[in-house]
């Protein structure tokens, strides 16, 4: 993984200090919180319904064991010894003191981290699929290419105050992981037909009050030019971008208005004045990134392991987790491993000190010191011998991250809701418990196959519900919680936003409701094989909306 240089520490520990130098004069009353606002949004710090909330920065997803003990020390010791992963990859904190953060980002600059460009209107965290590097079906690893965007816009000045916060999200593998189609930016690393490597570029996608699917302005983009496009997009983006209303500043609202194509011109006549230029990256640049991510020190081995296949076929339970919780690896005799941050009557990417302390011993026994976070709020050991999945298995049912829901309805993205955020309109968290609980029976998941359930608690969408299978919205109506439900969204190469069915629900009834979706999925579909996305695809929303509305508890509300 990435080494910091000494331009990266040098920065990250000058950042430090002069937040604590703001934060004294602000708790002296030097600053006023008008004043302070901006200054601690750039590092990442909220104040929250409850309490202030920190956002850690955790580029493209990827964490050391040293890194992930860290985090879990300082949630001990500042927080209430736990965190929240995000569906950005970051790690949040929502308990800590407001004196002690400058504290928790002088030890987080220990072990190379910060909470830098976590927030505000700045390029945030880039995203990038978290088989990054070992996926089978990778054409190019996306991880240097995550690097070097992060390197560019981290303090880029032209970036720093743009019409609102912007996302960029990278993948290279046949099945898009990393939901590109969303992102104010994707982009695609690939190979043209001559075998040269650039990116295919989307732009305009996004969530939130208005969500958009992005729209591909250029198929392909020597990776030389990449920084000199990406800033060409920017610039069109900082000149044309709504400041005066922030319902209409995200970029996909600009390429609304400008038309694909008009926006598209602008940027390539932005791009006819940077190409070339000053930010062309050379090969050696793209050697030394590269550099950072070569491969450990697999051994030669077998694909098929003799004493696996025996506990595979011996013992069930472990089947069931190999078969969702393991991901194909392109190395023969290994397997990625995911790391469920969804066991029942646990809030959906929480994990406690004691958790983070036993997935950093795993990682460091099985998986060369390395783990990984995924937008789907799980955490991932990507280089595991098929020989050791048995004993790692073992030891991580009995601290709660072994469950075999992964791709499953029990697999549920979920942002913290109205139980800590001040923009939510309603609580998220019980209603993913109440789910959850109502589809306990492993078996019956297993059985009802893949199903992405996406929760937010508010219109901004961080918890994806636009793109889930299901997707559920929490809304105020007269100063009451309730929930917007949607059918049909998927992310990937197939990205589609899912269509409300139809009135919301009181929180008693949402679980009625879901289970009575499934109930119609179950008796519709041709054959034990259709997933749930085609059938609903298949048939449209009627019959669900039909037995929705016509169940007795629901119909009587």
């Amino acid at each position: 993984m990435y080494r910091y240089d000494q331009i990266d520490r040098t920065l990250v520990s000058q950042r430090v200090a002069q937040f604590r130098d703001q934060m004294r004069r602000h708790l002296a009353g030097e600053l006023s919180e008008d004043e302070f606002r901006p200054l601690r949004l750039q590092n990442g710090l909220y104040v929250q319904r409850q309490a202030p909330m920190l956002r850690i920065a955790i580029p493209y997803g990827m964490l050391s064991a040293v890194q992930l003990r860290t985090l879990a020390r300082i949630a001990r010791t500042y927080d209430r010894g736990y965190g929240h992963f995000t569906t950005r990859q970051n790690l949040q904190l929502n308990w800590p003191k407001l004196e002690t953060v400058p504290d928790i980002l002088a030890e987080l600059a220990e072990v190379e981290m910060h909470a830098i460009q976590t927030s505000g209107n700045c390029i945030r965290n880039t995203t990038t699929d978290q088989f990054a590097g070992v996926a089978h079906d990778e054409l190019v690893d996306p991880r240097p290419y995550s690097e070097l965007i992060r390197q560019w816009s981290t303090f880029h000045p032209e970036f720093a105050y743009l019409p609102r916060k912007f996302k960029i999200a990278v993948s290279s593998s046949i099945e898009d992981r990393a939901a590109t189609f969303v992102h104010d930016i994707g982009l695609h690393i690939l190979r043209n037909d001559a075998g040269a490597i650039g990116a295919r570029v989307i732009v305009g996608g996004g969530l939130g009050r208005t969500p958009v699917i992005g729209s591909v302005i250029r198929e392909f983009v020597p990776r030389a030019e990449l920084i000199n496009y990406l800033e060409a997009i920017l610039r069109v983006y900082n000149r044309f971008g709504r400041r005066d209303n922030k319902y209409k500043a995200r970029i996909k609202i600009l390429v609304r208005e400008l038309s694909v194509t008009g926006f598209a011109a602008a940027v390539e006549a932005e791009f006819a004045h940077l190409e070339g230029g000053p930010a062309v990256v050379p090969d050696a640049e793209f050697t030394r990134l590269e550099s950072s991510f070569t491969a450990p020190a697999y051994e030669t081995l077998a694909d098929a392991d003799a004493a696996f296949e025996r506990a595979r076929h011996d013992n069930r339970a472990f089947a069931r987790w190999v078969e969702q919780n393991t991901f194909g690896h392109k190395v023969s005799g290994y397997a990625a491993v995911t790391l469920s941050l969804k066991a029942p009557g646990v809030p959906p990417g929480d994990a406690t000190s004691e958790q983070m302390d036993v997935v950093a011993d795993l990682a460091e026994r099985y998986s060369f010191g390395e783990v990984r976070v995924s937008h789907e709020q799980n955490l991932i050991l990507a280089d595991v011998r098929k020989a050791d999945l048995f004993a790692l298995w073992q030891e991580a049912r009995p601290a709660g991250l072994a469950t075999p829901n992964i791709g499953l309805i029990g697999n549920i993205i979920c942002c913290p809701g109205g139980d800590f955020c001040s923009l939510a309109n309603a609580k998220s968290i019980p209603i993913a418990a109440a789910i959850a609980a109502r589809f306990d029976d492993l078996d019956y998941q297993h059985d009802l196959g893949p199903i992405d359930l996406n929760i937010s608690g508010c219109i901004n969408s961080c918890g994806h519900h636009h793109v889930g299978h299901i997707g559920i919205l929490g809304v105020d109506k007269d100063g009451s919680e309730w929930y917007q439900v949607t059918l049909g969204g998927s992310q990937g190469r197939e990205t589609a936003l899912g269509r409300v069915i139809g009135r919301a629900f009181a929180a008693d009834e949402i679980a009625d409701a879901i289970e009575a979706i499934i109930g119609v999925y179950v008796a519709s579909r041709r054959d034990d094989e259709e997933a749930f996305i085609d059938t609903v695809r298949r048939i449209g929303l009627a019959p669900f909306r039909e037995r929705v509305y016509a169940t007795p508890v629901l119909e009587a509300a």
